[in-house]
């Protein structure tokens, strides 16, 4: 019999800005959006307060104060650092592992119990996760991927479980599911949930014992698939490899409003050198680019404009110079002025391997010969912590950059900000 467990950390941003900061042990912990705009995780004593998930926080910031919570702006550089550290131990502890997110991950844990009890092992993770890298975590284990994860819910959910829920036991499952709200299921949600409920499906125990052929034909055969995986049928298989993205997208919102185009061609070439650094790091090339454009459509009385252009090129390629000079062109078609601009990206697409794709018959390559060991070498720098290296079209000043003014250092990423034990 199949056996799953899901890996799920707990408020992982928090927790992340928790792990070089001791003191904030106990105390209220929220991380922002981007811009600092919205609150996008919350610890548990955030949660206890009642302060909603999303919501702006010019609209708590006097509870906020009121009850000492820390405030931090989204360090993508330190979660992306401490998800990788999270992963890289799963791997060193479990047969095989899916990567879900950047919190969450899917383990094969078939044949486990054979040397040690499920609820044993997944203590053990808990215990190395929080011992190695300080993030603390829940474990949800299950014979399909669905009831894994409705038994992550309940370790969350129920704090007398220690965080460890093992759903083998069909008593225990059936237990489980007659607790839960069917919107709690994985897949299904609140919009799918007001469908089954007014069918008369209210909890998860229900929607188990309901035909699968009749919500078949009623809803789709994913919810059947549902149906099966909560009956104990595993229908969903791990995924060894990740699937290659189709695209990639960077998109900020800008921090102060963009009036002159030469700002926005700083940002345009910013959010393209990243795309690329992407693109490299999926060992991809993309053939295709698209840049957008557009002002604030909430702000009254003043004029609304969007706009996109896309190109594509000859043959795929990856280098980020070559992307700059195609989006800066593109730019210079949907640039208009007088508009206050408060958000452009760009898009990379139609994306290939290497040497996988067919040369202009009539125009040849126009790759760089030197291409890729320059752009290695940009890579290697930029991720080695120890410096940074930008073309002259991104610009220095940057005040167009979004707002981070509760920004914590890259503690893991950056040699400057490794803290210093006195």
């Amino acid at each position: 019999m199949t056996t799953f467990a899901l890996v799920d950390c707990n408020s992982f941003y928090a927790s992340c800005e928790r792990v070089f900061r001791p003191d904030l042990k106990d105390r209220p912990v929220v991380v922002l959006s981007n811009n600092d705009g919205c609150i996008v995780a919350r610890s548990k004593e955030v949660k206890a307060l009642g302060i909603k998930m999303g919501v702006p926080i010019f609209k708590v910031a006097e509870q906020l104060r009121r009850h000492n919570v820390a405030i931090f702006s989204s360090n993508y550089a330190l979660y992306g650092d401490l998800s990788a550290r999270v992963m890289q131990t799963l791997e060193s502890l479990a047969p095989s592992v899916e990567v879900y997110s950047i919190d969450e991950a899917f383990l094969d844990l078939t044949g486990v119990e054979a040397v040690e009890p499920l609820d044993l092992f997944g203590q053990r993770i808990q215990y190395t996760i929080e011992q190695d890298i300080g993030i603390p975590v829940c474990v949800g284990i299950g014979p399909t991927k669905t009831l894994a994860k409705l038994a992550n819910y309940a370790a969350k959910k129920y704090t007398k479980t220690g965080g460890v829920v093992d759903l083998t036991q069909v008593k225990r499952q059936q237990k489980l599911l007659a607790l839960t709200p069917v919107h709690e299921v994985w897949g299904v949600g609140r919009r799918l949930s007001k469908k089954l409920e007014a069918i008369g499906i209210q909890t998860a125990l229900q929607l188990m014992n309901a035909n699968p052929k009749t919500i078949r034909q009623q809803f789709s055969v994913v919810l059947e698939r549902t149906i099966r995986e909560l009956n104990g049928e595993s229908c969903l298989d791990m995924e060894a490899v990740a699937p290659t993205k189709q695209q990639i997208i960077c998109s900020r919102s800008f921090g102060e409003k963009v009036t002159e185009k030469q700002k926005m061609r700083e940002a345009v070439s910013n959010y393209v050198a990243r795309a690329a650094e992407k693109l490299r790091g999926e060992q991809q090339y993309a053939k295709a680019l698209t840049v957008f454009i557009r002002t604030s459509p909430y702000v009254p009385n003043s004029p609304h404009y969007a706009n996109s252009a896309g190109t594509t090129f000859s043959v795929p390629i990856h280098d980020t110079r070559d992307m700059i000079r195609a989006a800066l062109r593109l730019l210079d078609h949907i640039w208009r002025d007088g508009f206050r601009y408060a958000k452009a990206g760009v898009m990379l697409f139609d994306f290939y391997d290497r040497g996988v794709y067919q040369i202009d018959l009539f125009r040849g390559s126009s790759v760089r010969s030197d291409s890729r060991a320059y752009m290695a070498v940009i890579d290697r720098i930029n991720q080695s912590g120890q410096g940074h290296v930008f073309f002259a079209a991104q610009g220095i000043q940057k005040g167009w950059a979004m707002k981070r003014n509760y920004l914590s250092p890259a503690y893991t990423t950056r040699w400057c900000d490794i803290p210093r034990v006195r």
